[in-house]
């Protein structure tokens, strides 16, 4: 299947994008709500999150240049002592801006 590149197959492929997006966030909401929620389910999707955010940072730091590295190392170090998300994000960026730039 193959869809063209035009200005009309280009919309096409974003309302596609965008409509199952959509289907899965409400779908799982709907899904959701015929499940109790106990501790464990709780544990679980608490979890869950924990194990997304790393399946995206493991690659990165496995084949990231320099400024990919410096970024998770100043993110990782800042979150440590200020245990604020914003401050670490940003020291990240400060951190891989800076290597890619000077380095």
């Amino acid at each position: 299947m193959a869809i063209e590149t035009t200005s009309l197959g280009i919309l096409g492929l974003i309302a596609i994008m965008a409509l199952v997006t959509l289907v899965t966030r409400f779908g799982g909401v709907f899904l959701m709500s015929f499940v109790r929620i106990s501790p464990r389910i709780e544990s679980f999707i608490n979890t869950m999150a924990s194990s997304v955010l790393i399946a995206i940072i493991v690659p990165m730091a496995v084949a990231g240049d320099m400024g990919a590295l410096a970024a998770l190392l100043a993110t990782g170090v800042t979150m440590l002592v200020v245990r604020k998300p914003l401050a670490a994000i940003s020291v990240g960026l400060v951190a891989a801006a800076g290597v890619r730039y000077f380095w």
